[in-house]
């Protein structure tokens, strides 16, 4: 039950597990006690249109409108527009949806009026009924570019044009050392009194929010409970390319390498019950396990996860 000394909760997110964690965690906290920094590292223009697909992923996700099927787009979304563009003899590989390209041609309307993308990010949300906080990581451009055999890819070009196929041996944040963390993230981290990083990516959707300046730092000195749910399990990513780009970097595929990525700013690590075997390992890097199920296929499971996190913070 949630009360007025229900904890203040800074979920960081991305990707599809992102966006379920922060569903649960929605249900079960108030507007006022859940902040949820979203990656803005895979933004990119289409169309000449700013698409920040995790963004979109985590509004539509809240809302309730997005694909369920997929992990991203709306559900029910039609493909006319994109159709077109295709007898315009355009390359439409980014799939945009007619009810998303509606969602990018409002938030380019409004950047171009001078909003920054939180302003746009909070408005739009709330024009969807969502009134959870969704903010953007920076309000300053930052991309997500991987280092392939193929050459250098953006976040996009690499996982939707290229089905994350090449071979990754680096990922950098092009402009994350000059952005700014966002007005809402900065808020968050000083009113917060716990950290959830959900179970999202390291490396594409979380990588890019610790990257910007002092914000790695502001949670190694975080003082209240620091909560990561690992998206291994199994020696595998749930959903996505995590796996594959951690064995190509040379690094374990399992829950202890994420607790390794985070082992300076986390105290728990949730991990599925298919990896209870690896609990001392973790124990003796001094974070504490919680062995639960983390697969988040129905609501009620993404409830539930939520519910069993919050239960440490009591």
């Amino acid at each position: 039950m949630v009360t007025p000394d229900s904890p203040c909760v800074l979920a960081l997110a991305g990707g599809v597990g992102g966006p379920k964690l922060a569903l649960g965690l929605s249900h079960c906290l108030p507007p006022n006690n859940l902040v949820i920094c979203v990656n803005t590292g895979d933004d990119e223009t289409f169309h000449g249109l700013h698409v920040s697909p995790d963004l979109d992923t985590m509004m539509y996700t809240l809302s309730g409108l997005s694909n369920t099927e997929m992990g991203w787009g709306v559900g029910g979304d039609t493909f006319t527009a994109l159709e077109m563009l295709r007898k315009f003899g355009v390359d439409t590989w980014f799939n945009l949806g007619d009810r998303d390209f509606a969602t990018h041609i409002r938030r380019t309307q409004l950047l171009a009026d001078g909003r920054t993308l939180s302003e746009v990010t909070r408005e739009l949300n709330q024009q969807l009924g969502v009134y959870h906080q969704i903010v953007p990581m920076s309000d300053d451009a930052v991309k997500t570019v991987l280092l392939t055999d193929e050459g250098e890819l953006s976040m996009q070009r690499y996982f939707v044009g290229r089905r994350a196929e090449p071979k990754v041996s680096e990922v950098r944040y092009m402009g994350a050392e000059v952005a700014e963390p966002s007005p809402g993230l900065r808020n968050a981290l000083d009113i917060a009194t716990s950290l959830v990083f959900c179970p999202s990516n390291p490396y594409l959707s979380l990588g890019p929010i610790l990257a910007l300046p002092t914000i790695r730092k502001a949670m190694n000195e975080f003082t209240g409970k620091r909560i990561c749910v690992s998206p291994i399990v199994g020696g595998d990513a749930v959903k996505g390319p995590a796996g594959k780009i951690m064995a190509e970097l040379g690094k374990e595929v399992s829950s202890v390498e994420i607790a390794r990525e985070y082992q300076d700013i986390t105290d728990v690590l949730v991990m599925d019950s298919q990896d209870r075997n690896l609990a001392t390992q973790i124990e003796e890097m001094g974070i504490s396990p919680l062995i639960t199920s983390t697969i988040m296929e129905t609501e009620e499971d993404k409830i539930a996860l939520a519910r069993e996190i919050l239960t440490l913070l009591e």
